[in-house]
């Protein structure tokens, strides 16, 4: 019998990653009721990641934290031993914006650093800490001091949240921080390279998809710029050039400079929480997917990390997206076989972001009807 392992990312702004997996693999059966159909929902560190670790046999912890605007969340962070997980999309993201209304300037990151102390106070020892998908440009202001740092203006008294704060900042008082955190490793899911400042920095590059018209990214870049010069006079280092220091709108460079943190790819970290190389036992044909294949794809996405380690494992891999623009030179360059997209079924995109399951599940039927026809199970014999 063909075994079959489906694991895809979230397909943005339609279905998550659990939905994708059920949609396919229902469509697997459909066309091979003889398949052994497994699934699991990967991330790269982004949205989606807290659930990736559940599904891996980690317990989520509720917890109440402070969102971007200010505003109390519900949230969780995941817990296997000492071991936390923490999502900052899940608490400090784009997505927990009231009515989607961005703040540029005073978006704080201070919820995820909450999140953090709570798993540290709770008894974890090790924390990874996914950072895709933030709203704020902050510089990791409000992460500190989440965990306990005092962030000092001229007057003696705490400066404001946000990005918009940091050029208030005088002095910075890392003792309780330093306190709570001793002991604890910190790891951060980071797939971007960008610095904290400059041209490539994370004013520049990301503060307009965080809402902030041009004066506000070089007021940005300007207080991002004064707040690294203080983080450095602190501690006698200067974090701001290393690559992935612009990630989630300077939380990469609070992590690096203050919390001691190791940057590693998103998607490699979650596959290796996951035990995914163990899912790939006896399995002859891996799914992945996710919303949009182009470029982007083949640098630290699920779609490639996945390619890889199943690659790695000599199984075949193939994928579903909504929509793609690479060819099938690009695809195999990333251990792709191919790629079967909805609008290959549907061209209208809209429809296909409205109703993907169906035709998910179609793909599903093509994909064990192109890719399983070698495993077919003998006329007269049932499954060995």
């Amino acid at each position: 019998m063909p075994r079959v392992l489906i694991a895809s990312d979230k397909f943005k702004g339609s279905l998550t990653a659990a939905e994708v997996a059920a949609a396919v693999g229902a469509g697997v059966r459909r066309a091979r009721p003889d398949a052994v159909v497994a699934t699991v929902p990967v991330a790269d560190g982004g949205d989606g990641t807290l659930a990736a670790a559940e599904a891996a046999g980690f317990a989520l912890v509720d917890v109440v934290a402070t969102g971007p605007t200010g505003e109390p969340v519900r949230t969780a962070y995941a817990r296997k031993d000492d071991l936390a997980v923490v999502e900052m999309a899940a608490v400090s993201g784009l997505a927990r914006l009231p009515h989607g209304v961005p703040a540029p300037m005073s978006a704080t990151s201070r919820g995820t650093g909450e999140v953090i102390a709570a798993a540290v106070d709770a008894g974890c020892r090790r924390v990874v800490l996914g950072i895709g998908g933030s709203a704020s440009t902050d510089g990791g202001l409000g992460l500190v001091r989440g965990l306990g740092a005092r962030t000092l203006g001229v007057d003696g008294g705490e400066v404001g949240e946000g990005g918009g704060a940091l050029g208030a900042v005088q002095t910075l008082d890392l003792s309780p921080l330093r306190a709570r955190m001793a002991g604890v490793a910190l790891t951060v899911a980071c797939d971007v390279d960008n610095p904290l400042t400059g041209p490539r920095g994370a004013a520049a590059v990301y503060g307009p998809q965080k809402g902030a018209d041009p004066a506000q990214v070089r007021q940005l870049d300007r207080a991002l710029t004064h707040w690294a010069d203080v983080v450095g006079a602190t501690t006698g280092e200067d974090d701001r050039e290393v690559p992935g220091a612009g990630a989630a709108g300077g939380v990469g460079f609070a992590a690096l400079s203050l919390l001691g943190a190791e940057l590693r790819s998103g998607i490699e970290l979650v596959l290796e929480l996951m035990g995914f190389a163990d899912c790939l036992a006896d399995v002859d044909l891996v799914v992945t997917g996710e919303g949009s294949l182009d470029e982007q794809t083949l640098h630290g996405k699920v779609v490639a990390g996945v390619a890889a380690a199943a690659g790695a494992a000599g199984i075949p891999v193939v994928a579903v997206c909504g929509r793609t623009s690479l060819d099938s030179d690009r695809l195999r360059e990333a251990r792709v076989a191919a790629a079967y997209a909805l609008t290959d079924l549907e061209p209208d995109v809209r429809r296909c972001m409205a109703e993907p399951v169906p035709l998910l599940q179609r793909l599903g039927e093509r994909i064990a009807a192109d890719r399983l026809a070698s495993l077919a199970v003998p006329l007269g014999r049932g499954p060995a």
